[in-house]
């Protein structure tokens, strides 16, 4: 049996009037995934409990089968992973935004898609500005990531009292688009600590010769650090010892790269693959296509759908949904089909609706296709034709079993 998992990043929606009440996944044309719908098993999940937050980081995790509850430290960490930085067990790691706020209004929480090289270059500044004089057991430092998408590492010692706790709360960037960021600082244990930094960076970062020439490029400067989703390593037990299926991640994102580095999944780095609205679709379906000849379970995840819904803009959704499905979905499918007995999974993680420019809880449409799928009645794949199905997940974390076993 070879297996294989699409996520759409952020694709469930809400009707958009200007689609006439439809949702981006029912303006689109999508063949090759409607075609699963007709031949499989539809249905919706909730991979987002209303008392966690509404992120990739949580989602994803209940997508591949782990309870949140029970594996959720903090979404930093697994970008840690993702990067080989190994935490221990009095180290914490906190997710660094370079972002754009204006007149404490969070403009772009990308800092208008930063360029990697110009993200070292800042936070080589805010290192030596804000970290050189660091006294006592405990370390920080400012790791690079990509783009925007960068850390904040602490390397703690046995005997000193860690400097956050459980009950340190940040706020995620990307849920503040557009919105005041006055009230929306980090709270509880070590906050005050973060929220000076994140401050002093203003000061730090307005002349830096960094943002100087992206003013003059006509981009938006990186006006700000956002310190959020901290917490320490979490202890996953391996994706093959739960489903007895060894899988491989196709991705671009930082995110899923270290859910799969915990889980135990290699992960196939594509050219081209970017994370972002310009990815290179075929080539990752193309590599795809390739892992099927020697792993058991490939999984696809594609951050476009959610990128878009952040800038507000269902046409580029469409756009992006459409290329997944012809270049992902229905090449994959069929490479499938044609080596013997499968099954075949598409599903976002959360809902991203365009409306709201940010993740939402709520259920997300799943369709289940091949060997030994009993087909239902619809014919489409979109949020209305899963709910008509009358197949509901509420804990989501129980959709991976019912994929792998066969119960679907």
């Amino acid at each position: 049996m070879k297996y294989a998992i699409i996520i759409p990043d952020g694709c469930a929606d809400e009707p958009i009037e200007a689609l006439a009440g439809r949702t981006p996944l029912q303006a689109a044309q999508l063949p090759f995934t409607d075609a699963l719908a007709a031949a499989g098993s539809l249905g919706l999940a909730n991979n987002t409990p209303a008392h966690l937050p509404a992120g990739s980081e949580v989602a994803n995790l209940c997508l591949l089968g782990y309870d949140p509850d029970q594996y959720f430290t903090g979404r930093a960490p697994l970008e840690a992973a993702a990067q080989g930085i190994e935490l221990g067990e009095h180290d914490w790691a906190v997710r660094c935004n370079l972002v754009t706020i204006e007149d404490q209004v969070m403009v772009d929480f990308t800092a208008d898609h930063i360029t990697t090289d110009e993200a070292a270059q800042l936070l080589a500044t805010a290192q030596q500005a804000l970290l050189s004089d660091q006294t006592g057991p405990g370390k920080f430092e400012f790791v690079t990531g990509v783009s925007y998408r960068n850390l904040l590492i602490y390397r703690g010692q046995p005997d000193t009292p860690p400097p956050f706790s459980g009950e340190t709360r940040t706020r995620a960037p990307h849920d503040l688009t557009d919105l005041p960021v006055t009230d929306d600082f980090p709270r509880g244990p070590g906050s005050q600590q973060l929220q000076r930094w994140m401050d002093a960076s203003e000061e730090i970062f307005r002349d830096h010769p960094v943002n100087q020439q992206r003013r003059a490029a006509g981009k938006r400067p990186a006006t700000n650090l956002w310190l959020w989703g901290l917490g320490k390593s979490p202890q996953l037990p391996s994706f093959a010892d739960r489903h007895g299926v060894q899988g491989v991640m196709i991705t671009a994102v930082d995110l899923l790269r270290g859910i799969a580095a915990l889980v135990g999944w290699p992960r196939i780095e594509v050219e081209g693959a970017t994370g972002y609205l310009d990815t290179d679709y075929a080539a990752k379906g193309r590599a795809a296509v390739e892992a099927l000849q020697s792993n058991d379970l490939v999984c696809v995840h594609i951050e476009a759908p959610d990128e878009a819904s952040h800038e507000g803009r269902h046409d580029a959704k469409i756009e992006a949904l459409q290329q997944i499905d012809q270049h992902i979905v229905g090449p994959l499918h069929k490479a499938l089909a044609e080596q013997g007995d499968y099954r075949i999974l598409v599903t976002p993680d959360h809902p991203t609706p365009c409306g709201t420019k940010k993740h939402s809880h709520g259920m997300v449409p799943f369709v289940i296709a091949g060997t030994d799928v009993e087909a239902d009645e619809q014919q489409t794949y979109d949020e209305v034709a899963a709910a008509a199905a009358g197949r509901r997940l509420d804990a989501g974390w129980d959709l991976m079993q019912q994929f792998i076993k066969g119960s679907g």
